[in-house]
C-alpha cells in the first residue's frame, strides 16, 4: 500500500513514515502543497496522509484543488488544529477523515485500513482468495490454515495481488506500490519477490503476462 504524506515538519513526517513503515505501508514524503498537487497528476496513492498548515499551497487548498479535478484518493487530514469549525471546514472541503494532532499511531494505521477497505468497496478486513487468508492489520498470511512468514515488501505485493485479483498489473504499478521514492531498488526486486512468492504459497495463481506485467487469476468467490 502507497500512502501520500504531505507535512512540512520534517521530524513529524520522519516519525510518522517510520511508523507506518513498520505496518507494512511504503510511505512517500512531501512538505509543500504546490509539489504535492503537481506530483498527483503523475502518481497514485491509495491514500493521502494531510496536515493543513503547508508552504506555497495550504492543505484545504490543495485538497479542495484536487478534489474539483476529480482525484477520488482518500484523504485524512492530519492537524492539531481541533476546533469543530476547522474540523467542519476540512471534511466539507473533501476530506474523508479528520485526526488531531497529537495521535497514536495505532490508531492513524487503523484509519488508514478503514479508508483503503472502504475505497476499495469492501466490508472484510480480511482478503479471503482461495485458500490464502491475508489480514492487513495482523500483517499475517495463512495457506490452507497454516501461517506462513511473508516479509513486508512480499506482504504489500501480495496485497496488491489480491486486491486486483483478474486485472494484469504492470511492472511500474507493482514497484510503485512495494517501494518510495527514495529508495534504491536492483533491476531484477519485483522477480525475486514474484518468485519468492510463488514458493511460500504454492502460488501458481500468478501469472506472468509476458510483455506487460502480473496478475492473481480471477478468484470465483465473490469476497475474493
Amino acid at each position: 500500500m502507497r500512502l501520500l504524506l504531505v507535512e512540512d515538519d520534517e521530524l513529524l513526517g520522519d516519525a510518522v513514515k517510520a511508523g507506518l513503515t513498520q505496518y507494512g505501508y511504503i510511505v512517500d514524503c512531501l512538505q509543500d502543497g504546490e509539489i504535492a498537487r503537481a506530483t498527483l497528476k503523475s502518481e497514485k496513492f491509495e491514500l493521502i496522509i494531510l496536515d493543513l498548515g503547508l508552504p506555497k499551497l495550504s492543505g484545504l487548498a490543495f485538497l479542495q484543488s484536487i478534489r474539483t479535478e476529480g482525484n477520488t484518493t482518500p484523504v485524512i487530514i492530519l492537524t492539531a488544529r481541533d476546533s469543530i469549525e476547522d474540523i467542519v471546514k476540512g471534511l466539507d472541503s473533501g476530506a474523508d477523515d479528520y485526526l488531531v494532532k497529537p495521535f497514536d499511531l495505532v490508531e492513524l494505521s487503523a484509519r488508514v485500513r478503514a479508508l483503503i477497505r472502504r475505497s476499495q468497496g469492501r466490508a472484510d478486513a480480511t482478503l479471503h482468495y482461495r485458500n490464502v487468508v491475508l489480514d492487513p492489520a495482523a500483517h499475517t498470511v495463512y495457506v490452507d490454515d497454516m501461517m506462513v512468514n511473508v516479509p513486508r515488501r512480499e506482504f504489500a505485493l501480495l496485497q496488491k495481488l489480491l486486491e486486483n485479483n483478474g486485472q494484469v498489473l504492470s511492472r511500474d504499478q507493482l514497484m510503485q506500490s512495494i517501494y518510495s521514492w527514495d529508495e534504491d531498488v536492483d533491476s531484477n526486486a519485483l522477480e525475486v519477490h514474484i518468485h519468492n512468492l510463488r514458493k511460500k504459497l504454492n502460488a501458481n495463481f500468478i501469472r506472468t503476462i509476458r510483455g506487460v506485467g502480473y496478475m492473481a487469476e480471477k478468484s470465483d468467490k465473490s469476497g475474493y
